[in-house]
Order: structure tokens, then sequence, then C-alpha cells
């Protein structure tokens, strides 16, 4: 995934995910909860209510979801103006009904919640920011002015102030508390989601890079010998045909051929076969092909490949899956970028399990972000700790991220420390120094044989379109 889609993914319109049928339908819910709540207070408890102006503040919103609905598709998404207008106008509206009815003392204030609620979820954050302060001013008039609700005899229906001031504050408070909630858990949830399509398309990339490296090596294979039979004995002819300059172009020719037939196989595309031998490998192969677009980046990357102390296991034999190989490989490039001029990966096993461990000797993760590391687009939260360590360097999580979840996809489970720092008298001091990401899988979940053989390679089976 390039830069420019991260972009994307970061900048897209959050309201664009609303569909105008969506809040019109919503509104026509409260229009009609809005009637029904009004006749049963008229008829059912005989309240006194300012019919008319009620009637037409309804009407209003009636109104304009009739023009909505007849101006704009159904099927519209809204724009962020859009969006923040419909939800300040059910604000406003909402607000006058509430003066006519009571203001505060009206039960049904808790209603005006809801806009602000959905504007958390779908607006930028000054959208939702200025719908908050509106419906807190909204709440705040009608809780000084408003006109009473009266019973039938001409008594008025007051809170005891005490109880009038709480609902004010409840309503503010639950304003501000709900709108930061909603907006929290939908943003994760939104950057949670966006990880995971990048994750995909990385793994998708790194799948057609498999599949395409297998179908070259193959096709290399199974064609290089008649290729190398072919331009032995057109040179053969060449030496024999010195005296017939025609047939000797001829052989020529036929040489010239076989070597464009050999650059061909090195850069086309699907064609050939799939070998199955190149479906499984070493382990040690596998970590070096995972480091080896980094190798030459300027550090010095060394390898210790060893099994555990006792361990009498060979080496696992392990499937070349795309998630190990671009898992591993974002881990070590994280490394890379970080380090200062070492970077160490050490692979180990056991009877059990298989280790990965991969160490740099830069400043380690910041402190700040180490219990969230493997979370997409984390971002630091103190720059005066970790600002100096990783200068010009805006990173977001999302290659740790897509790192973990594939690694995680193959069965393995991943531990990110810090290595004590040593002072130049050799002790240990209390700032950590380089990077140590750790990846662990168990034996069963990764090797694919029994007691470390190869397993039967069987006929090769053609790719199918």
């Amino acid at each position: 995934m390039t830069p420019d889609d991260l972009d994307a993914l970061q900048d897209r319109e959050r309201s664009n995910w609303v569909r105008l049928r969506t809040l019109l339908i919503l509104r026509w819910f409260a229009i009609g909860g809005q009637i029904i709540a009004i006749l049963v207070a008229t008829r059912y408890y005989d309240l006194r209510i300012e019919a008319g102006p009620a009637a037409m503040t309804i009407g209003a919103a009636i109104v304009a979801n009739l023009l909505t609905s007849f101006i704009y598709p159904e099927n519209k998404r809204l724009s962020e103006r859009e969006a923040s207008a419909m939800m300040a106008f059910d604000i406003v509206q909402l607000a006058l009904l509430l003066y006519l009815t009571g203001g505060l003392n009206n039960p049904f204030a808790l209603l005006i919640l809801a806009p602000v609620t959905i504007a958390a979820t779908v607006l930028h954050l000054v959208s939702f920011v200025a719908l908050g302060v509106l419906a807190i001013a909204m709440i705040t008039v009608i809780s000084v002015v408003s006109v009473p609700l009266q019973l039938a005899d001409g008594t008025l229906l007051l809170l005891p102030p005490l109880l009038h001031f709480g609902f004010w504050a409840s309503l503010v408070i639950g304003v501000v508390f709900l709108g930061i909630y909603a907006r929290q858990v939908t943003t994760e949830m939104n950057a949670m989601g966006d990880a995971l399509l990048a994750t995909q398309l990385a793994l998708a990339r790194e799948q057609k890079l498999t599949d395409l490296g297998g179908v070259v090596a193959a096709a290399a294979h199974e064609l290089g010998t008649p290729l190398a039979t072919i331009k032995l004995v057109s040179a053969e002819l060449l030496e024999d045909l010195a005296d017939y300059p025609e047939l000797r172009e001829d052989a020529l020719l036929i040489r010239t051929q076989a070597d464009r037939c050999r650059d061909i196989l090195q850069s086309m595309g699907r064609a050939g076969k799939d070998d199955l031998h190149l479906r499984t490998a070493l382990l040690e192969t596998v970590v070096r092909e995972s480091a080896e677009p980094h190798i030459q980046r300027g550090r010095d990357v060394s390898f210790d490949i060893a099994p555990e102390p006792g361990c009498i296991t060979p080496q696992p034999v392990i499937s070349r899956r795309p998630e190990i190989i671009h898992g591993l490989r974002n881990l070590i490039q994280n490394a890379v970028d970080f380090s200062q001029n070492q970077i160490r990966i050490e692979v180990s096993w056991n009877d059990t399990q298989v280790f990965v461990r991969i160490a740099d000797d830069g400043h380690g993760f910041p402190q700040s972000v180490i219990g969230r590391i493997g979370d997409p687009f984390v971002r630091r939260k103190r720059v005066t700790l970790d600002g100096l360590r990783r200068p010009g360097y805006e990173g977001m999580g999302l290659g740790l991220f897509i790192a973990k979840t594939l690694l995680e996809r193959s069965g393995a489970q991943l531990a990110f420390a810090n290595a004590p720092r040593r002072n130049q008298s050799g002790r240990l001091d209390d700032m950590p120094s380089g990077a140590i990401v750790t990846v662990t899988w168990q034996m069963r979940s990764l090797i694919r044989t029994a007691s470390g053989r190869y397993p039967a390679l069987g006929k090769n089976q053609p790719i199918l379109d």
C-alpha cells in the first residue's frame, strides 16, 4: 500500500458514509413521536399546550423532509456541510418544540442528545464540536426561558430548582460524554478497518509476488535444459557452417532466439508451472529471504541460526507463506530504519517452539507508545520524550500492525521490548536502548512435515486461469 493510499483512507469524508435516506427516516420517526406525544399530552392528560406554534414547529420538520426528498435522490451520500446542516436543523427544531412545551420540565428534553451522538460518529471533529456547542446553548436557553406546562385547572408543572439544575447539568454532561464516547469508539473502529484493509492489500501483493517467483523459477527450471541444448547445437553448427554464410546466419538466428527465450523467462508473468518444491524451505532460508531487501541499506545485518541448548531436532522445514515473509520483512525494515549500525537476527528452535528475534542498536521503542505497539495509526503522546529519538519520522504504527496481524495469522505470538542500555563502565542504565521483537511459533502450527523431512512433491500442477 502506497502513502497516497493511506492518505486517502485517513482523509476521506466521514459524513459520506451516511445516506440521506437514513437521516430522513430517522426524522420521520421523530416527527411521528412528537405528534403522538402532543396528542397524548393534550387529550389524555389534559395539558395546556400552545397547539398552533407546536404544530407549526412540527410542520417545519415535515416540510423540510418533503423538500429534501423531492430535491435529492434517496441514495445520495451527504457531504460534511449537508450532514451538519441537517443535524443543526434537528437540534434547533427540537429545542423550539421543547421551549413551547415546558423546556427542561419536559422529560423528552433527553432526545436532544440524539443528533449530537450521530454527529460524533459521522462528522469531523470541528463539525461535531460546533453541533455540541449548539446543543448545549439550546439546552441552556430552554432551561431559562420556556412556555410552562399547565394542567386543565391551571396548575403549573415545574421541577424543583435543584432538580431543574440537575437535569440541565445532566444533559450538558450527556452531550459531552456521549459525544466523546461515541466518537472515540467509532474512530477506533474506522482505524482498525483501514488498517485491516491495508493488511489485506499487503498480503495480496506478497501473494502475487510469491506466485510470480514460483512460476518464473519453475519455468526456468523446466526449459533450462532444452534451451541449453539448443545453444550448444547452434554453436557447433556455427563452426561447421563457416563456409556457408547463408546457413550460418540461420544457425546464428537460432542461437539468438534461444538467448531471447532465456530473457523472456526472466521477465515473464503468468506462465509455466508451479514447482511444489518452492512451497517449502528451511526456516533459515525463509528468514534470509525476508531480510534480503534490507541487507544492503548501510547497516550490518547479522544472523545467528542455532537450536536451543539441548535440542536435537533438526532445523524445521516450513511453508513459504506470504504472510510470514511479509510480516518478518516489515519487522526487519523497522529495525533497519531505526538502528544506528547493527541489526541482529537470531533464529532458534526447540522440540516444540520456533523463535525469531530481531534486535537493533537504536534508541528502542518510544516509552509513550510501547504499551500500544501493534495498534494501527498510533501516534506519540509525548514529543518531549520521543521526538529527538526518531527525527523526521511520523510513523503511524501501520507497518507494525500489518506485520503483527500477518504473523498472528500464521499462528505466531509477538513480544515487543527494549534492551537495557549499558554506560561506559558496563553497568546498566535506567534508559532503554535498542528494540527487540520476538516472534514465537508453536512447532506444530509452523512445520508442515514430520521429522523435518521434505514432503513428496508429486506431479506438477498446471496453472489454470
